[in-house]
C-alpha cells in the first residue's frame, strides 16, 4: 500500500478475488496511460492464488496511479468494496470514485464515460445493461432471465423504477461515498440494493431521485466466470427480506 498527494478526477476501486488468470494488464495500463487523471485501487480479497503478487507488480510499475489494498481474509464483494472505498477516502485525493468488476465486463472506457455524467446536481450515476440500437450487451439467456426477475423485484422494493440495480458500475462523488460506505453491508452480494437505500437515507426519497441517474451502457460482455454460485439465486430472497426489513422506514 502507498498513498498519493496527487489529486485525481476519478478513482476506480476494483475488488479482486482469485483473478490471477483473468486480469488484463494491457487493458489497465493502456487505459491509465491515456487517462492520467484516473487512479485504480485494486482490493485483493483474500485470494488464494497469485492475485496479490500480480497486483503488487502492477503497483510497482505504475506507483502514481495504481494502489493495492490487501484484505488478508476474504470479505466478499461487499466487504472488499467497502474496505477499498474507505482506504481511498483516507489516503487519496479525488473528486469522484467508482467500483468496477475485475473481469472488465464493463470496460474501463465505459466507466470513465459514465463518470463524466456526474456533474451539476448529480452525486450518483450508475450503468444499466439495456440493449439498444448500437450497443453491445452480451449475457446468457439464463442470466438475463434470472437477472430481470431479481431486478424487477428489487425495483419494486425500492420504489424507484430502476431498471438495473445490479450492474457492476457505480460512480459517486467523494462526499456521498463516505456516507454510503460508512458501515458494513447486510448482504455480501446484494449490497447494490443497500446502496440505493442508503442514498435515500442521506437525502430523503425526493431529493435522492433528483441526485441520481441511470445511464445505458454501450458495451457490457458477460465473462461467464462469476464468483456468485448459482445456488445463491434461491438464497438471495432471504437477503432481500433482511435488507427490506432493515430499511423499512427509509
Amino acid at each position: 500500500m502507498s498513498t498519493s498527494s496527487k489529486s485525481f478526477d476519478l478513482v476506480i476501486v476494483v475488488p479482486s478475488y482469485n483473478e490471477a488468470k483473468s486480469l488484463r494488464e494491457k487493458k489497465f495500463f493502456s487505459f491509465l496511460n491515456n487517462h492520467p487523471d484516473v487512479a485504480i485501487c485494486f482490493v485483493n480479497d483474500g485470494s488464494t492464488d497469485d492475485t496479490l503478487e500480480i497486483l503488487q507488480e502492477y503497483q510497482s510499475k505504475k506507483p502514481t496511479q495504481i494502489f493495492v489494498f490487501d484484505c488478508v481474509e476474504n470479505q466478499g464483494k461487499a466487504g472488499a468494496t467497502l474496505m477499498g472505498m474507505n482506504y481511498c477516502a483516507k489516503n487519496l485525493e479525488y473528486d469522484k470514485i467508482a467500483y468496477l468488476d475485475a473481469d472488465l465486463a464493463t470496460p474501463l472506457k465505459e466507466c470513465y464515460r459514465i463518470s463524466k455524467k456526474l456533474k451539476g446536481k448529480l452525486t450518483f450515476v450508475f450503468g444499466s445493461r439495456i440493449k439498444k440500437l448500437g450497443s453491445r450487451i452480451e449475457r446468457s439467456y439464463f442470466r438475463f432471465f434470472t437477472g430481470r426477475i431479481i431486478a424487477t423485484f428489487i425495483s419494486n422494493i425500492l420504489d424507484l423504477g430502476v431498471y438495473d440495480t445490479q450492474c457492476g458500475i457505480k460512480v459517486f462523488t467523494k462526499e456521498l461515498s463516505t456516507k454510503v460506505f460508512d458501515r458494513p453491508f447486510i448482504s455480501k452480494w446484494l449490497f447494490d440494493v443497500e446502496i440505493f437505500f442508503r442514498i435515500i437515507e442521506v437525502y430523503g426519497r425526493k431529493e435522492a431521485i433528483a441526485k441520481m441517474k441511470e445511464i445505458s451502457l454501450n458495451k457490457w460482455v458477460d465473462k461467464g466466470d462469476s464468483k456468485v454460485k448459482m445456488s445463491y439465486f434461491f438464497k438471495l430472497w432471504f437477503d432481500l427480506l433482511k435488507i427490506n426489513k432493515a430499511y423499512k422506514n427509509t
